[in-house]
């Protein structure tokens, strides 16, 4: 479904990506992996528009949209749920909802995708009028990533899932996780908890320093007698 090659991008003359490479089916988890300063936010970035690529190409269904803006590839299908939420604070629960929805909004059923979100997630349901800035870390991570499946995506990027949530709490969300995968959606996964990230993920993608060094099902990377020493600490 989507397949990036040799991504190089900048910020500004600092290089952050060299040559990252690699493929997602059109379901199940795949985890982005490496180190702090790997990469994997900027590769995020670069895959949903935000930041632009020097070099290479992200390939959506067989059309390049290396190009697309941001708004184009979400309307395409492909969204990006950033790294610590954020989330519109002082407005609550169901309008941050409705806005992941912005794209779809002339369709007429938006009723209907909040009904399936709170289905999915009825702690949201239930906090649906409190404003997003009194939630709860978890709560406040339910509510981005059922914002991002507000536009009915094909492809969902989560970024540091479980940033500063407390364990429960991040094994509902890897839970909840599968589920949208087992729905037909095709999950990219940066997270810092690699053990987590392999128990949950179908395939996984490791960057170093801007370069991917591994790439594999989740079997084969957990195997991997380099990978298990420089990231499992096995």
């Amino acid at each position: 479904m989507l397949k990036v090659e040799g991504l190089a991008a900048f910020y500004g003359e600092s290089q952050a990506l060299e040559n990252v490479s690699f493929e997602l089916p059109d379901s199940g988890v795949t985890a982005l992996l490496g180190a702090n300063a790997a990469g994997k936010t900027t590769t995020l970035r670069v895959v949903s528009g935000v930041l632009p690529a020097r070099r290479g190409t992200v390939t959506f269904n067989g059309v390049n949209i290396t190009k697309a803006t941001p708004e184009e590839r979400v309307r395409l299908g492909i969204v990006h749920v950033p790294e610590g939420r954020r989330l519109f604070g002082t407005l609550d629960v169901e309008e941050n909802l409705l806005l992941g929805g912005y794209s779809k909004r002339k369709d007429g059923n938006s009723k209907e995708r909040l009904d399936r979100i709170y289905s999915m997630l009825p702690k949201l349901a239930e906090r649906r009028t409190q404003l997003a800035g009194t939630l709860s870390g978890g709560e406040q991570q339910m509510c981005a990533v059922g914002r991002g499946l507000m536009s009915e995506p094909t492809v969902l990027m989560i970024d540091e899932m479980s940033l500063g949530l407390a364990p429960v709490i991040v094994s509902q969300m890897f839970s909840f996780v599968k589920e949208i995968a087992a729905g037909g959606v095709s999950v990219l996964l940066v997270e810092q908890q690699v053990q987590h990230a392999l128990q949950a993920a179908d395939r996984a993608t490791i960057i170093d320093r801007g370069v991917t060094t591994h790439s594999g099902t989740s079997e084969e990377i957990r195997n991997d007698p380099k990978v298990r020493e420089a990231y499992l600490g096995v």
